[in-house]
């Protein structure tokens, strides 16, 4: 247990709009909650009530993550250009500390620190400080060493003083049960409808016969789109890693990922996934990306991210499918993605899949622009789609035979109540060949209903 000198606060049918007062998980989200997990060693977390939001009278909403030793850690970030202040204070302490010596993570939800000026990166660092006092002071000259998010409304202040006045007691609630990660993961929720929490074990081949573990949370519902990682998450784990290698494991998994998942288009503030390894279980360090245990971590972790990337899509505001979009045969990967980000984007796709109406030329329509250079910008060359050789299917989740819809350019006839048995489903893939090259790409995304439409004109009131 960490023990320095003190910790000072110097620095289905019912939808719910934010976290569920009383803790309630819908039914048909209940199955993605775990009941019990195995967590890496020498990390301790803790979900603690503050009440950043005033109607939020009981929920968890400051998030505390620790290593009992300081640790390797690397994030990346939004891209967005208006970037929140614990986005810009997060970065700057990484690159200060070179990816060393991080202690925690600390994240408080109900509110963004997003565009509030310079009295918000005051906020953030004071947040940072807050953690960084819970722990020995670092020896080394580089500062302090705690990665700080933050999630909720955009353009509000936060309540500061309130969110400080909690660190000691969310430091002192610090443990290692599930049900203490549980209440983390709940923590960092916003309109989420469940608590986004998954861990597994793993040997890499140095060390055949160590067990590691990996445990990470994500959250997200809404304002979900790529352009590095399209929301908040955390993964930890007791391998031991050299803090050089550690960006590129991210980066590498977060675009199978998190950069892999559409709800609607828009790209947050706030944008922040960060991995932290302490080394707890021992063995050998990984020092070199050509090692067949940095092989094996980077597996692992593209696996392990795009699972918690999953579950953001599942919980997709007011979304009831799950839907996989596969671009095949393209000549190029950049184009595939290209296309399948199109038609998880695309509002008329979305809205055609919650009337379960089998609306393929909406796909083929937004495959076909996805191709299309704005106005005012130079002509885009790109011939990844031809549409004599382009072909779309329906694929059925029950494993039963796919149902075609296009078959090179040519529209088949369509067995529009075989369509509809298709469509009942939660989980969908839409199949799109190019019949151009051998290159690939799949994103998921969710339909939209009429719920997304009351959850985003009701999210500030």
């Amino acid at each position: 247990m960490i023990r320095p000198t003190s910790c000072h606060s110097s620095a289905s049918s019912s939808r719910y709009y934010s976290a569920p007062v009383d803790g309630t998980i819908p039914l048909a989200k209940q199955k993605y909650v775990p009941s019990s997990g195995t967590y890496p060693k020498g990390f301790l977390v803790s979900g603690t009530h503050v009440g950043v939001k005033p109607t939020n009278k009981s929920t968890p909403d400051l998030a505390f993550l620790a290593s009992e030793t300081p640790c390797a850690a690397a994030a990346v970030f939004t891209k967005n250009k208006f970037q929140a202040a614990p986005v810009t204070v997060s970065r700057e302490m990484l690159k200060r500390r070179n990816n060393t010596g991080v202690r925690s993570i600390i994240i408080n939800s109900g509110c963004a620190n997003a565009v509030t000026g310079k009295g918000g990166l005051e906020d953030a660092e004071k947040m940072g400080a807050a953690a960084d006092g819970c722990f020995e002071p670092p020896t080394d000259g580089k500062g302090g060493g705690s990665i700080v998010m933050s999630t909720g409304v955009i353009g509000q202040r936060l309540p500061i003083q309130k969110i400080l006045s909690k660190v000691p007691l969310a430091y002192d609630g610090l443990g290692t049960s599930h049900d203490h990660w549980l209440s983390t993961a709940r923590a960092i929720c916003t309109t989420d409808t469940f608590p986004k929490l998954i861990s597994r074990t793993f040997t890499l081949p140095s060390s055949p016969s160590i067990e590691y573990r990996m445990a990470g949370m994500t959250k997200g519902a809404g304002m979900i789109h790529p352009n590095m990682a399209t929301l908040l998450g955390m993964i930890a784990t007791d391998a031991p890693v050299a803090p050089s290698l550690l960006p590129s494991l991210l980066t590498n998994a977060v675009n199978k990922s998190f950069n892999s998942i559409s709800i609607d288009g828009d790209t947050s503030t706030n944008d922040t996934v960060a991995v932290l390894a302490n080394g707890a279980a021992g063995g050998k360090e990984i020092t070199f990306e050509s090692s067949e245990d940095y092989a094996s971590l980077q597996s692992t972790l593209s696996n392990f991210a795009t699972d918690l990337a999953k579950l953001v899509v599942r919980d997709g505001e007011g979304a009831t499918k799950f839907v996989t979009i596969r671009v095949t045969e393209s000549p190029s990967e950049v184009g595939a993605r290209k296309i399948a980000s199109t038609i998880a984007r695309s509002p008329l796709v979305k809205t055609a899949l919650y009337g379960k109406d089998a609306n393929w030329g909406r796909i083929l329509c937004a495959t076909g622009y996805s191709q299309i250079s704005e106005p005012g910008m130079p002509i885009n060359e790109a011939t990844d789609v031809v549409p004599e050789k382009t072909s779309v299917s329906f694929i059925p989740s029950d494993g039963s035979p796919e149902l075609k819809l296009l078959v090179n350019g040519e529209p088949e006839s369509v067995d529009e109540v075989r369509a509809a048995e298709i469509l009942e489903h939660e989980d969908l893939e839409i199949l799109v060949r190019l019949g151009g090259g051998n290159e690939e790409a799949t994103y998921w995304t969710c339909d939209y209903s009429h719920e997304y439409i009351t959850i985003n004109g009701d999210y500030r009131t």
